[in-house]
């Protein structure tokens, strides 16, 4: 494992609903000792939340990440930015042409693959 917080992050990152604490140091393949200090890392950085959680009587941690990496593809159609980003139109969603016309071209470059 190369970094062993950012193999965390990514795992956490990689589970919406969240991760157990007490799970995360399995998948790692860490000590519980070590996974703590990964946690307490993540948490002092700001990129994950924990909630007190009980699972059979044994008290662990559910871990969530607060912010998701992006997925470049959700935002660029080709070399084409989602026209929404610095959009300051106020419209509805199924009728912005220039909405429409970036999905087209999403659809076409997503054919062509």
């Amino acid at each position: 494992m190369s970094n062993p917080i950012e193999e965390g992050l990514r795992v956490i990152q990689s589970k919406p609903e969240g991760v157990l604490q007490s799970e995360l140091w399995k998948i790692l393949d860490v000590d519980s000792r070590k996974c703590s200090r990964i946690v307490k890392k993540l948490l002092d950085t700001g990129l994950i939340e924990r909630t007190e959680f009980k699972k059979d009587g044994i008290k662990t941690y559910i871990l969530k990440a607060k912010k998701r990496p992006l997925d470049p593809n959700q935002i660029l159609a080709g070399e084409e930015l989602i026209p929404c980003i610095g959009c300051e139109e106020e419209c509805i969603v199924v009728e912005c042409h220039r909405l429409m016309d970036w999905m087209y071209q999403l659809a076409i470059i997503e054919a062509e693959e």
